[in-house]
């Protein structure tokens, strides 16, 4: 029989095997904060066989482009859309020179807070908006409303900022994917210019790799300065149909894997998987009512209906909030 000094030593022992067993682990798993599921199976298979040399499935780096979606892919975008609350925010903080939005649709919706009015303004209502509130200035007043705004902005919900609401396995996901020789876009519905300002330093992703929906823009001389004047005018909607347009336009190369959430990303989707060559395409479903929000076919709002359908039949890999990751939010 063992004396209790040996037997310490011997429980001391294996707990110090099983802590140097984790330690090891953690250190050497790209993806710890998704659970060992079948989506981590296939991200970890696919980023394999498409950067093993000799490989018949072999990627060179300079094709592994990867695009990501980013409002419900990489950040909430429940209760609304981030842009969406950028521009109620702006309507108030311009109401008191605009006298007349009181009494004109929509924006005195904004102003009464009667959502239920905006709501049913749609898209036209929102553009609108958008149109009012981040035209009529420069591109460098532009960005820093901007960046200031998304530094004291805060969730309603989870009362931080949004920037902090970005998901950490996806945060580990564009680590990964970077490590092993893949370029990371952003291609989002959402406008360019409101996410460029923060997006290299929530996500590691520069302003020239973030490709989002725009108004013109004209070049002007300002009191003898050179700028670039923002129009109340639409350039381009990078939404559904539109993304592999824009990615076309903007990156050059056609996507070997693209992750979304939405609907809005079918075509990326498609555009990135039905190719001749390999392609992974990922939807993160949101099922996790307590951690985030569980929602799909019926919201207004990052709405995943045909896509959902859509891969069972094309083999995309749906991501399960709930059952596969670990952690959502990063730890702060």
């Amino acid at each position: 029989m063992l004396s209790s000094n040996a037997l310490l030593k011997t429980v001391l022992a294996g707990v110090l095997i099983l802590l140097a067993t984790a330690m090891a682990q953690a250190q050497t798993d790209p993806l710890p904060s998704w659970n060992d599921t079948a989506p981590k199976a296939a991200v970890l298979a696919f980023v394999e066989k498409v950067t093993k040399e000799g490989s018949t499935d072999f990627v060179a780096e300079p094709e592994r482009i990867a695009v990501f979606d980013n409002d419900g892919t990489l950040w909430v975008e429940h209760p609304m859309y981030t842009q969406l609350a950028f521009a109620l925010d702006r309507v108030k903080a311009e109401a008191a020179s605009h006298p007349e939005w009181k009494d004109t649709q929509p924006f005195k919706a904004v102003l009464e807070g009667d959502m239920k009015t905006l709501a049913a303004a749609g898209e036209k209502g929102l553009l609108e908006l958008i149109m009012a509130t981040h035209a009529g200035m420069t591109h460098e007043e532009f960005q820093k409303i901007v960046t200031d705004w998304i530094a004291t902005a805060r969730d309603p919900r989870f009362k931080k900022p949004y920037t902090e609401l970005v998901y950490q396995p996806m945060l580990e996901l564009l680590t990964y994917l970077r490590a092993n020789g893949f370029k990371t876009f952003i291609v989002s519905g959402g406008g360019i210019e409101l996410m460029r300002p923060w997006t290299e330093k929530v996500y590691g992703i520069p302003p020239e790799q973030v490709v989002g929906s725009s108004i013109k823009t004209q070049f002007e001389m300002k009191d003898g300065a050179p700028t670039l004047m923002r129009l109340p005018q639409v350039n381009f909607i990078d939404d559904k149909a539109g993304k592999p347009v824009g990615i076309n336009e903007h990156i050059g190369r056609r996507p070997i894997a693209a992750f979304g959430n939405s609907d809005g990303d079918l075509e990326m989707l498609q555009w990135t998987t039905l190719g001749d060559k390999p392609g992974f395409g990922l939807i993160v479903h949101h099922t996790d009512a307590e951690r985030e929000y569980a929602y799909d076919r019926n919201t207004e709002f990052g709405r995943l209906d045909t896509a959902l359908d859509a891969a069972a039949v094309n083999q995309w890999t749906v991501v399960d909030m709930k059952a596969d990751w670990k952690q959502i939010f990063p730890e702060k």
